[in-house]
C-alpha cells in the first residue's frame, strides 16, 4: 500500500481509476504532453530549489570559467 502524505491508503484500484479518469478527460494523445510538461515543471523546481539566491550572474559566470581552465 503506498501512501502519499495527505491520501492515506490508496491502492492498486485508485490508481488504475485515475488513469482512466485522465484518459477520458484529456485522450491518450494529451498525456504524453502533460507528462513531458509535468516533469519539465518538476525539474525547474528542483533546479530552482538547489540554487543559491545571493549567487549573481557574475559570480556564476566567473564560477563556470573557473570550471573551464
Amino acid at each position: 500500500m503506498t501512501t502519499f502524505g495527505f491520501i492515506h491508503n490508496i491502492g492498486v484500484p485508485e490508481i488504475l481509476l485515475l488513469i482512466i479518469l485522465a484518459l477520458i478527460i484529456f485522450g491518450p494523445a494529451k498525456l504524453p504532453e502533460i507528462g513531458k510538461a509535468m516533469g519539465k515543471g518538476i525539474n525547474e523546481f528542483k533546479a530552482a530549489m538547489n540554487e543559491n539566491p545571493y549567487q549573481t550572474k557574475e559570480t556564476k559566470e566567473a564560477e563556470i570559467n573557473c570550471n573551464e581552465e
